[in-house]
């Protein structure tokens, strides 16, 4: 069973830039909307995936696709066939139910939406039952259920009917959260992840993983640790 990591946030706080310190060639990425990482090099280190259809040779890392039928069928190909990749990433994951909700709009009624939750689950669970040296990477974006004086935020998903079909924080073990931290002094920033909840969010870990409720929005740290804390190193 692969271990299945939730990233959350909103735009521009950190999410995809986390991925670079993790060895490109170890990365197969999954995109929703083909917005490569905003990484030095990034069309350099994640090129387009293709297969020849004549010898099926195997050449990229990036491929982008909404599908849910497309997204399994690669999974399974970075499961069964490039197992030297070690890190299976989707990006902005939330975009797998909003255009499929918009692709939709016109129909009425109740079953849609438990159809889009179900192809969101279909997702998170293929990727889990990859092999076990796999580390399967959610990005999302975050939503405010809260209010401005007492916010509360979870995974974005495009509804309270999508919401009481499924609790998508509940597939995961490991669910971080993006904060950006401004010093006063001076006038900069630093990107981190959340690693557990303060009464604000809905980000976990098991006990004992992190010691911080903060720590560096570096995703090969936070795979590494991971792995050391699981006796998987």
């Amino acid at each position: 069973m692969a271990d299945l990591i939730a990233i959350v946030g909103e735009s521009g706080s950190g999410k995809t830039s986390s991925i670079r310190n993790l060895d490109s060639s170890e990365v197969f990425i999954i995109s929703t909307t083909g917005k490569r990482p905003g990484i030095q090099n990034a069309k350099k280190k994640y090129s387009n995936f293709t297969i020849d259809p004549k010898t099926k040779e195997i050449k990229g890392n990036f491929y982008t696709t909404a599908n849910i039928d497309n997204i399994k069928k690669v999974m399974d190909i970075v499961d069964k066939k490039l197992l030297n990749i070690k890190t299976l990433i989707i990006d902005d994951f939330q975009y797998l139910q909003a255009f499929e909700n918009m692709d939709r709009v016109d129909e009425k009624g109740y079953a849609k939406f438990t159809d889009i939750a179900k192809h969101a689950y279909e997702a998170l669970k293929h990727g889990m039952d990859l092999r076990d040296d796999l580390s399967v990477v959610i990005m999302t974006h975050s939503e405010n259920t809260g209010d401005n004086l007492n916010p509360y935020y979870k995974i974005k998903t495009i509804g309270k009917m999508l919401d009481s079909v499924i609790t998508l924080e509940g597939l995961f073990t490991y669910v971080l959260f993006t904060k950006i931290i401004r010093d006063e002094a001076s006038n900069g920033v630093s990107y981190k992840f959340m690693t557990n909840s303060d009464g604000t969010c809905t980000a976990k870990t098991p006990m004992g993983l992190f010691p911080d409720l903060y720590v560096d929005n570096d995703l090969n740290m936070v795979i590494n640790r991971i792995k050391e804390y699981n006796g998987e190193d």
